[in-house]
């Protein structure tokens, strides 16, 4: 792996306290995600599944973790299932875990080759009453492949239909939420590499780079220091490219004048950062620009303040666009008339700033959580606010991620650069 070893204790803990949340006579099993294929006989690097990652530390395709707390045999209540290798596997896919391996990576005892699978099955569902298994159900999710998950509940629920079959996504949606000293020692590997590549950036980008260059310097700094590349696609747009919230065909100039908007962050063990820095191409923003710059920096440091123990999202974000609202007035982008007369389930403000200011942050870059619930220390957020006028081809956002704490909270990202004077200051040097 390229990034360093985590301490087993890690899942053994995950898995602990997923079992807790487990009635009498249950099972679990969660699967690797596929390695997608792509044309010809090509196929997209190994994504893993967050849930088994979480759950196991293993990262490698055709893998299962099977959680069976109740089984009568004691091997049986953890075991965690691996492709068995070769030394044709090695010579043309490379190494695959043994087994003693596998159990320093993630805790179990129980390591079995993946063709003993279809033995063990029968024993286990024999024992349970309630098999638990895994989809995505995050809010946002489209999905419109059928996946290894969907596949196995089809085949398992055709073979077993009278098991009581429950959804282990509600378990681990409430679990990921918190983050452990050790994911968070995780992410703040991930904030430090994409800070480096920031501040790589601000010493490269001039008038008439190519925003694909601008990108390149970015992943070359994250493959560098260890990790396996972004956390997502890169945004690196200019001018009115700026004001794309999903922007990623990178393929513009930068001309003297654009403010550049970079919206990046690295993978680091699995686990994302996510970071948003607004520059000028010249290294100094016009006035203007300096207007709408303070403005987003304004919103942004007040939704810090809100990310405390005890609020909600919608109670949150409301309070952001009224202070988002204030802004654009100030701006001159809106009347302050029309934002006291308007409907108040269309705010005037969206036409500026469509998106919310945060989500969840872990193993996901939109991890996994229950929207509705009540910030709680451990969780990490991600800070976004932003503003874009099309009409003038500039968009600013900026964004950090924060640990929420029993005090108040952690910007994660604290020591990367923000304010517009450092920005200028660093581009100049």
């Amino acid at each position: 792996m390229r990034y360093g070893p985590i301490a087993p204790e890690l899942f053994i803990e995950n898995r602990r306290r997923f079992r807790e949340l487990l009635p009498p006579q249950s099972l679990a099993i969660f699967n690797a995600n596929d390695i997608l294929p792509t044309n010809a006989d090509g196929t997209l690097p190994l994504k893993q599944n967050t849930d088994l990652f979480y759950l196991s530390g293993v990262d490698q395709e055709e893998s299962i973790l099977v959680i069976c707390p109740d089984a009568t045999l004691p091997r049986y209540r953890e075991i965690l299932f691996l492709r068995e290798t070769s030394e044709h596997i090695l010579v043309w896919e490379g190494y695959k875990l043994t087994k003693e391996e596998a159990r320093q990576v993630s805790g179990i005892p129980t390591i079995m080759w993946l063709d003993q699978f279809e033995t063990v099955l029968p024993a286990l569902m024999n024992e349970a009453e309630y098999v638990y298994l895994n989809s995505n159900e995050h809010i946002r999710s489209v999905v419109e492949v059928e996946t290894r998950d969907a596949r196995f509940i089809k085949d398992l629920q055709r073979r077993y239909p009278l098991h009581q079959y429950r959804r282990a996504a509600r378990l681990t949606h409430q679990l990921r939420a918190i983050k452990s000293p050790e994911e968070i020692r995780l992410m703040r590997r991930a904030c430090e590499i994409t800070g480096n590549a920031f501040r790589r950036v601000l010493g490269f980008v001039q008038p008439g780079v190519w925003e694909f260059e601008v990108e390149a310097e970015i992943l070359h700094e994250f493959v560098r220091s260890g990790s396996r590349g972004p956390a997502y696609t890169s945004i690196i747009g200019s001018g009115e490219s700026a004001t794309i919230l999903h922007y990623i065909s990178n393929d513009r100039q930068c001309q003297d004048g654009d403010v550049l908007l970079m919206d990046f962050g690295a993978e680091y063990a699995n686990y994302a950062a996510d970071l948003t820095r607004s520059i000028p191409v010249n290294g100094t923003f016009t006035p203007r620009q300096r207007q709408v710059y303070e403005s987003v920096l304004r919103v942004f440091k007040f939704a810090q303040s809100q990310l405390v123990v005890g609020n909600e999202i919608e109670a949150y974000h409301r309070a952001v666009g009224e202070t988002m609202e204030q802004e654009l007035i100030k701006l001159d982008l809106l009347n302050a008339s029309d934002v006291k007369n308007q409907d108040p389930d269309a705010p005037l403000y969206k036409k500026y700033f469509p998106h919310g200011t945060s989500h969840y942050l872990g193993l996901d870059v939109h991890d996994v959580g229950f929207k509705y619930r009540k910030f709680e220390a451990g969780m990490v957020y991600t800070n976004e606010p932003g503003i874009y006028i099309r009409e003038e081809k500039l968009g600013i956002r900026l964004e950090n991620d924060f640990l929420i704490t029993p005090t108040g909270n952690e910007d994660l990202m604290a020591d990367i650069p923000l304010e517009l004077a450092d920005i200028e200051r660093l581009m100049k040097r």
